[in-house]
């Protein structure tokens, strides 16, 4: 059995080949340049890792992982240029270093080039990852949707919040699981207990993520601090703040988010202490944590091998970046 470490190692070695031909250059080198950025590397390593929980790790996971990691950046390229993000993990993002056009069909290419490692696989699982695929690549399209459209309406309840990033977040995270544990040759039951470990964790891992965006060091973090509070979104913290608030403070809260002053995100950031968020943050995060590792606990394969997941799990939710 391999660590998650040793794994997105071995994942980032396989992956490292650059993907695309050279010409056109104006189409290409930009997916180049943002794939060098690199990253954590955590979904397609979740796949490596769902085979090798139930067997010797196949060269289809390589593929299936590398089809994720790119429709994963695709995602992010285009979700950079809808949340006007600079940076991404440290560096400038591709509509920001070349133009909105570029960013836009570098990231398409991006996502026919998904398709093309996905084909590559064993024919009798193709049609079943391909279904699975897919369905996992319009739900992430939705929770993006979604998380535009509550920056715009005046009520979220924490559930439909909730809906959202496991739509944007999760699924990618459990699919990857999956797909990998059908290569594995896992029954149904225990592909869908890796699967719910992974969508559980993956809002354990979101709660975390947005938590960050507001009170991350952002020498770690790699992203701007407080890049959610100035596109007014509508993360778990703003909608516990508004439900727990005073009058006055929901008063102001409202105001900032309409008036947009220089000194907003510190203003804000003020009131969600005031609202005891980071308590509330630590509470919701362990029940989806918890939820995540009873699945694993009930997946039936000795527990040694389930060791790797079960470091990653806490290594994810543990992380300050």
């Amino acid at each position: 059995m391999h660590s998650f470490k040793d794994l997105s190692v071995l994942f980032s070695k396989h992956f490292e080949k650059s993907h695309f031909p050279s010409s056109p250059h104006n189409l290409y080198e930009p997916c180049n340049y943002f794939l060098q950025i690199g990253g954590k590397r955590v979904r397609p390593t979740l796949c490596l890792l769902g085979n090798e929980l139930f067997d010797t790790i196949h060269i289809d996971s390589y593929h299936i992982a590398t089809a994720i990691e790119l429709f994963h950046n695709f995602t992010l390229v285009h979700d950079d240029m809808m949340d006007a993000a600079s940076l991404r993990r440290g560096m400038q993002t591709v509509h920001t270093k070349y133009n909105s056009n570029i960013a836009l069909l570098s990231g398409d290419v991006m996502l026919i080039k998904a398709y093309e490692y996905i084909n590559k696989i064993q024919p009798q699982y193709l049609q079943r990852i391909l279904q699975l695929f897919n369905t996992t690549a319009t739900e992430v399209c939705e929770g993006q949707q979604l998380d535009m459209d509550f920056e715009n309406q005046d009520e979220v309840s924490l559930n439909e919040y909730i809906k959202m990033i496991e739509l944007k977040t999760s699924v990618l995270l459990a699919a990857a699981l999956q797909m990998g544990a059908i290569i594995g040759g896992a029954s149904e039951g225990n592909c869908n207990h890796l699967y719910q470990f992974g969508l559980n964790l993956g809002i354990a891992f979101q709660i975390q993520d947005d938590y960050l965006d507001a009170f991350g060091d952002p020498e770690k973090f790699g992203k701007e601090v407080g890049g959610d509070i100035k596109q007014n979104k509508k993360t778990f913290l703003l909608l516990h703040s508004l439900e727990v608030a005073s009058a006055e403070q929901r008063k102001r809260l409202h105001e900032l988010m309409k008036d947009n002053p220089s000194n907003k995100v510190e203003e804000v950031l003020k009131i969600y202490t005031e609202c005891n968020v980071q308590e509330w943050t630590k509470n919701l995060k362990q029940k989806y944590f918890d939820t995540a590792l009873q699945h694993l606990e009930d997946i039936a394969v000795v527990s040694s091998r389930k060791k790797p997941l079960l470091e990653l799990a806490y290594y994810l939710i543990d992380r300050e970046h």
